[in-house]
């Protein structure tokens, strides 16, 4: 019998707010049970499943553990457009001319992630 990651915890200041930032970034709702307020909520999303937990000290140095997204039906460059008006933010542009590269960017509490090219950008 294998071991599975369950789930991947970020630990945050505001569980709810967090949470309900990635459930738009993935487009999948926010756990029916997690309220404003609560110690945690969960993002249920195919491949992984995020669950926030508050924690009391601020996020101080760089992620040792990031997410890379590869949208499903928009360009990277549509996506990266998309996710900086849910607030993300960019912190590195590593695209490249010819189409190649990555977007860095931080969700709303500075937790970097990544935004790949998609699978038919790749094609």
């Amino acid at each position: 019998m294998a071991t599975r990651v369950r789930h991947v915890t970020i630990d945050c200041a505001d569980p709810y707010t967090l949470g309900s930032f990635w459930a738009q970034v993935l487009e999948v709702p926010l756990g029916e049970e997690d309220e404003p307020g609560d110690p945690e909520a969960l993002v249920d999303a195919p491949g992984a499943s995020l669950l926030f937990i508050a924690v009391p000290e601020a996020k101080a140095v760089k992620n040792r553990l990031h997410l890379d997204l590869q949208p499903e039906d928009r360009s990277r460059d549509e996506e990266v457009v998309r996710l900086l008006a849910l607030g993300a933010v960019l912190v590195d542009d590593q695209r490249r001319p010819d189409g190649t590269g990555w977007a860095v960017l931080a969700d709303i509490e500075g937790n970097e992630f990544c935004v790949e090219r998609s699978a038919a950008e790749r094609g």
